[in-house]
């Protein structure tokens, strides 16, 4: 937590209060602080645990309700799949780096098209610009299926390890072929 961090402590009767305009909040406030990029904690009042990820999920989850969602059905049935598996910290950092990209990318795009609205020809922009994201993308996905495959020869290697071990401590399996 840095010296700026604001502070929003949350109360047992689930009110948000932001301790730097001394007055209660709601989701809709944390969403838009998110938005104006402003560093903030959420503090349970009670324990004094750090709650930012849980309220940023209630935003997500409120988001998702109204409107337009980001996050399809089937989105979340993989992102589902993905706790518990091995893959969990690759996929989290996968996701982590490629919202960065996007970030930065739309952030570039928007530069770019404020640049050129007194331009003649936007296509032309546009299409420079996708031929310079491309090869980001892909090196995106072959670092992803760099650590996929790498993940995949530690878990065979494993198994394999483990299939012996189970194989060498069996003596009467040994004593079993032996009488064929």
């Amino acid at each position: 937590m840095t010296e700026n961090t604001r502070i929003i402590k949350k109360y047992p009767n689930r009110r948000l209060y932001d301790t730097e305009v001394s007055r209660y909040i709601t989701l809709e406030n944390i969403r838009q602080l998110v938005i104006r990029g402003e560093d903030f904690q959420v503090i349970d009042k009670r324990s004094g645990e750090n709650i930012t990820r849980t309220i940023l999920l209630q935003v997500i989850s409120e988001q998702e309700e109204g409107g337009d969602p980001i996050f399809r059905t089937e989105v979340l049935r993989n992102i589902i799949r993905f706790y518990g598996d091995s893959m969990q910290s690759t996929f989290s950092s996968y996701l982590e780096l490629s919202l960065e990209f996007f970030s930065e990318q739309q952030q570039q795009f928007k530069d770019r098209m404020r640049r050129l609205l007194g331009a003649n020809n936007p296509l032309t922009a546009l299409r420079e610009l996708s031929q310079y994201q491309l090869p980001i993308w892909r090196s995106v996905r072959r670092e992803f299926l760099s650590n996929l495959t790498r993940r995949e020869k530690e878990e065979t290697t494993q198994q394999s390890a483990s299939e012996g071990e189970s194989r060498s401590a069996s003596p009467d399996r040994d004593a079993r072929s032996d009488d064929r």
